[in-house]
């Protein structure tokens, strides 16, 4: 195999797990997420969402502790749709993004021969992600929507702003240092408030408070963004 048609090496975020994912309005999600594998047999899950929602944090978090294989799809075209074969010897397979392959029927085609393949095999489980629901994405195969479908669908949901503000105390917590209510509404007044940029955000700080020993503060924030 070439470099392209080898699996990823899943190399997990150290704080992208359960423990630091803010459920909001998405316990349902959450908890079928955390007892996904005690059932025995190959079942699909699939979550939709708005960039930048948490999807990739579930797919993160699903794969502790676990024999898992992560296949980023918008990065389809840097890779080729063998890189499938083989995924039926995996406790759980994660597909991100599979929205970004709609219209390359090699790659459609590759992901409904996986299906068979897991179907088959009926060991492994599923986890997929997309911007939409199955039937919104303009597949050219009207068997992979299906075969999409034939789990559970779930719409992740994004936080609300004050929910925003509790992830980031979340976040801040775990990493070692506060986010006061006044500092954290102060900085989602002031960025752009998608949680990846938040918590981009949110590293930065952890180490500028680290290196300079400082609590973080408004005065603060607005030296190490420069506003």
């Amino acid at each position: 195999m070439t470099h392209s048609q080898l699996p990823l090496p899943l190399i997990l975020p150290n704080n992208e797990n359960f423990d630091s994912f803010y459920v909001g309005d998405n316990q349902l999600l959450f908890d079928s997420l955390q007892t996904l594998f005690d059932k025995e047999g190959f079942n699909v899950f699939y979550i939709w969402s708005a960039s930048a929602a948490g999807r990739t944090h579930l797919l993160h978090a699903s794969s502790q502790n676990k024999l898992a294989s992560y296949i980023p799809l918008k990065q389809h075209v840097l890779l080729v749709p063998e890189i499938l074969q083989g995924l039926d010897n995996y406790d759980l397979v994660c597909l991100d993004d599979i929205d970004a392959i709609a219209g390359h029927r090699d790659w459609e085609e590759a992901i409904f021969d996986l299906f068979n393949r897991l179907t088959e095999k009926n060991v492994s489980k599923l986890l997929i992600t997309s911007s939409a629901p199955p039937k919104q994405i303009p597949f050219m195969l009207p068997d992979l929507v299906s075969r999409l479908t034939w789990g559970q669908v779930y719409q992740l949901k994004e936080l609300s702003d004050e929910d925003k503000l509790k992830a980031l105390q979340l976040r801040a917590k775990l990493s070692g240092f506060e986010l006061s209510t006044e500092v954290g509404l102060f900085l989602l007044k002031r960025v752009n408030r998608d949680m990846r940029t938040l918590f981009s955000l949110m590293e930065e700080f952890e180490v500028a408070t680290l290196a300079q020993q400082r609590k973080l503060t408004i005065p603060f924030i607005k030296h190490i963004l420069d506003l």
